[in-house]
């Protein structure tokens, strides 16, 4: 059985042969992922799949990847976990939470931040995976949403920032329902009217925001655009500089980067783990299964450390 972390259809490929399905593959994610050039290692045909061994390389470095492309033809999947054992008996047992990592800094309220991209698959799985937990932990930490400071996916991801970068400034007691909502529909028309936005007060902070930061401005200068390929976003361009933010998510607590498994339980340890004395909130049992990543509120995914960037 496959858990797809994104899946981007494939339906019009006409594949005959092995080094068909990767020379298609390679075009197909050149093509839809601009600034992404891909080397194709291996095609081996499995049971009901291909497995396609490759390397992904963009402006911020190289990677090499296992991903599957199904029999008939109209699904590519990035990556795969095995849910049945040697012995066929199948499980659905989530998976156990990560250890918090040993040099997480601690201080009384830590200051959680994710970085992300409003449009990035593997930064809406965190956001899913993360926004039960502060939910949960409420004003006992300083929790924030940002973005990292270019946009891979284009205007309607440069829009969405600003919305939500205005929605936490001014309605902060609205946005986890408008997140909710955006997330589970990628509607931002829907997300507005289900958290009960007032969308004159947004209308006039987005305007600002967009004249203090140049954003589209930026956007449409392709000149300025970081690597030629991606405008910048740069409302939190100070913050992403410090951190040394490289790609969306990326989670950092009292001001170090931490790694961390995309489960609410494994993101509730770290985050306790940055607690001089941890709340009794820290004891509460949260969902060990890491979100699906994408749109869309069911189903699971894997805790990958995938990124966008």
């Amino acid at each position: 059985m496959i858990i797809n972390l994104f899946s981007v259809g494939l339906a019009d490929l006409s594949i005959t042969s092995n080094d068909e399905v990767g020379s298609q593959v390679k075009e197909y994610i050149e093509t839809n992922f601009i600034g992404t050039t891909v080397e194709i290692i291996s095609v081996t045909a499995g049971s009901g799949i291909y497995e396609i061994e490759m390397n992904l390389q963009n402006q911020q470095g190289s990677q090499k990847i296992i991903s599957y492309v199904n029999k008939d033809v109209d699904l590519l999947f990035p990556s795969a976990i095995e849910l049945v054992s040697s012995e066929n008996d199948a499980t659905n047992t989530p998976s156990t939470p990560a250890q918090p990592s040993a040099d997480i800094v601690k201080s009384d309220k830590p200051v959680v931040e994710l970085f992300v991209m409003s449009h990035c698959p593997f930064g809406t799985q965190v956001e899913k995976g993360i926004l039960p937990v502060a939910d949960l932990l409420k004003d006992k930490i300083d929790f924030e949403i940002k973005f990292v400071n270019y946009a891979m996916h284009g205007e309607k991801e440069v829009n969405e920032e600003m919305r939500q970068v205005c929605i936490q400034e001014e309605q902060n007691d609205k946005y986890f329902k408008y997140l909710w909502s955006f997330l589970e529909s990628d509607d931002y028309a829907k997300a507005l009217k289900d958290a009960n936005i007032d969308e004159t007060k947004l209308g006039t902070c987005v305007e600002k925001l967009d004249s203090d930061y140049t954003i589209t401005e930026l956007l449409e200068d392709e000149s300025t655009w970081q690597g030629g390929q991606f405008p910048q976003f740069n409302v939190h361009d100070a913050e992403n500089q410090k951190y040394g933010v490289r790609g969306s998510p990326t989670l950092v607590i009292n001001g170090e980067q931490v790694s961390s498994a995309r489960d609410p339980a494994s993101l509730l340890a770290n985050i306790c783990a940055a607690f001089n004395n941890a709340p009794d909130e820290c004891n509460e049992e949260l969902s060990s299964t890491s979100p699906a990543s994408g749109f869309g509120l069911d189903g699971a995914g894997a805790a990958s450390a995938a990124t966008c960037g």
